[in-house]
């Protein structure tokens, strides 16, 4: 299931949501996570949307490992409402996304 670390998690939506700290910082720190971290991210946004249901976790995840076709930091900032997919994700699988982002700040 969710392995992920919420930190993790944290640091992108508050990213996402500085625009003043910019693209650069952005992808470094996007491009910084393994492999699975990154695959992870995506799946979680893509519940977040509704792409996939928390239960089909695991299929997002192997989905977001066989289908990247672009740098997973310039997909994630080309996504609208990044930030509230992310948290919505979060919600989906039931942790909290307000007290995680707080926390981090």
């Amino acid at each position: 299931m969710f392995d992920i670390s919420t930190d993790i998690v944290a640091e992108i939506v508050v990213l996402a949501r500085d625009p003043d700290r910019g693209d650069a910082e952005f992808d470094a720190f996007v491009s910084s996570l393994t492999e699975e971290e990154r695959a992870e991210i995506v799946a979680l946004m893509w519940i977040g949307r509704g792409t996939f249901d928390p239960g089909e976790w695991d299929e997002a995840v192997e989905t977001a490992l066989t289908e990247a076709t672009t740098p997973t930091a310039s997909y994630l900032r080309g996504t609208p409402h990044l930030a509230d997919h992310l948290e919505n994700g979060l919600d989906a699988l039931g942790l909290s996304a307000r007290a995680i982002e707080d926390a981090f700040r």
